[in-house]
Parts: C-alpha cells; structure tokens; sequence
C-alpha cells in the first residue's frame, strides 16, 4: 500500500501558494535545493508533473490543480482537528463554495439555501453563478462544494462526480387574466398559436417543452428567450403572453406581477439536483440543502 507523505504535500502546498521556489523557501525557512528535493520526491510518489515553469516561477500543472484542491482540504480539517482537540472554537462559520446553473430560477436557488443562514452551526456560503460544464469543471478541481443544476451527471461526463435528487415538480403555465380566460378552455390543447416567454433552449425545462409540443403537435408563438425567470416575469405580464415555472415557484410568480396559473402540462416534469463530489453526502452544508429540499420545498 502507497503512504501519502504530508510532509512532502506541505511543501507543495506553499510553493503553489507562493508561486515559486524561491518565495516557499523564505516561508518555510528551507532552502531552495531541500524544497526541489521534496517536491520530486512527491511528484515521483503519485507519478505525474505537479509544475511547470513560468518565467522565474512555476505554474500549477492539471494534475497540480487537482493536487492543491486536496491539499487546501487537507490542511484546513487538520487546523480543525487541533481546534477541536484543544476545545477552541475558530469563531468563524463554516465555508461552503456553491455553484448554481444560470438555468436554475433564482427564486428556487433562495430557497434552497435560505437554511445555511439559520440554525446551528452557523454557515457562510460563498455562491458563483455560470454555466453547468463550468461549474462541473471547477467543482473537479474541488473549488467548489456544491453545484446545483436542472440536470443529473450526464452518462459518459469526464468530470467524476455524483447527482442527488432534490426533488421534482409539475410545471405550471402562467398568464395574465385576458390571457388565462383566452387559454382555460381546451387547455393545454388551447396553447396552439398562444405568445410564450421562455426559457432558453439548453435548460432541461425549455427541451422538455419542446418535447411535449412536437408530441402534442403543437406550436406557440416565441416572443422572447430569457434566461432570468425573474426577468421573464414582468415582460411576460407586459406583453400579455404565457410563461412556464415549476408549480413551487408559483407563490413568486403570481406574487404582484399580474399572473396566475392557466394549469399544469400534462407529463412535463421540472427536475433538479445538488452535485458532488461525493457518493455519500458528508458536508454538513449540502446535507442541510439536501433537507430542506427533500423535507420542506419539494416535500
């Protein structure tokens, strides 16, 4: 069985810190050949190029990233670990990196994570919007925790990670009153010609729309692509045409903006999930978010 050599990972650990040989050996009082040494010997041990240079300095390779992401864990549940055995609280919440798919409503993205701001322990989440593949990618190199997307893994993706359903739900068609009147009957057949605002095409609930139309043979009138939902709200209101959104979100749709719920489309489901790199959940955090999806939104 290969042994880790922590000792080796510290020094590897500073000197992608610090950017350079040089600048690690006036931190860790060592001299620059004693650091080279342990740093091949590390490099040796897991088999691949950690560095490379970069003008007078080095550059994290790849495998490097990766390397340092676990690295930075490593070292913070070992200052945890002294806290704890020495009963010295660190006085600060826990940290957690979330990622939220731009295809996910904000509306839903709050509620997921309004309980890391209450109960005990307390939490800090630091929260990135961007694309799912970019998320995935930073989640690979475990600068994030969490990211919380429309999707599950897809089959065959390189980044190893695991899905967990948060929940599903129907989805709702809203409108304003003119325009439910003109839709109620006949719904959803009624829809045929109707004005939509919707989501953009690459969100899971747009192709399921999609799908279902050509199934239906329908066709409706596109107005307008948003990706905010927020955003779609008010211009779907203004232009006196229909709007989707998951059936839990329909308090915040019909909240103020002139829209009420026409009916829900028959076998269109709205699907989300919390990604990790971790089989088991063990983050207290995600566990949290895991909760108050399961227990309370989609409950």
């Amino acid at each position: 069985m290969d042994w880790l050599n922590y000792h080796h990972l510290r020094y590897f650990a500073v000197v992608a810190r610090e950017g350079s040989i040089a600048a690690a050996s006036r931190v860790l009082h060592t001299s620059p050949p004693a650091i080279s040494t342990q740093l091949r010997r590390l490099e040796r041990s897991l088999g691949e190029k950690l560095f490379e240079k970069q003008g007078r300095g080095l550059r994290l390779t790849d495998t490097g990233r990766l390397v340092q992401g676990y690295a930075d864990q490593i070292f913070g549940l070992g200052a945890e670990l002294q806290d704890a055995v020495r009963d010295r609280p660190t006085g600060r919440p826990l940290r957690v990196q979330i990622g939220v798919a731009d295809v996910v409503p904000k509306d839903l993205a709050c509620r997921l994570l309004e309980p890391l701001l209450l109960g005990e322990p307390p939490i800090r989440p630091v929260v990135t919007e961007d694309r799912t593949d970019r998320l995935l990618a930073e989640l690979a190199l475990f600068h994030l925790d969490l990211v919380i997307a429309d999707a599950p893994i897809a089959a065959g993706s390189r980044v190893k990670a695991y899905h967990h359903l948060l929940g599903e739900c129907a989805v709702g068609v809203f409108g304003s009153t003119s325009r439910r009147r003109a839709v109620r009957q006949g719904f959803p057949g009624s829809l045929a010609g109707q004005p939509f605002v919707l989501p953009l095409p690459e969100s899971e609930l747009r192709r399921e729309f999609d799908a279902w139309l050509r199934q239906q043979d329908l066709a409706v009138e596109v107005v307008a692509e948003i990706e905010d939902q927020a955003l779609a709200r008010p211009l779907a209101a203004a232009a006196g045409a229909l709007l989707l959104a998951p059936v839990v979100l329909a308090e915040a749709v019909q909240g103020g903006g002139g829209l009420g719920l026409v009916g829900e489309i028959p076998s269109v489901r709205c699907r989300y999930y919390a990604i990790t790199v971790e089989r088991r959940v063990r983050h207290p955090a995600v566990a949290r978010v895991l909760a108050r999806a399961r227990d309370g939104l989609f409950g």
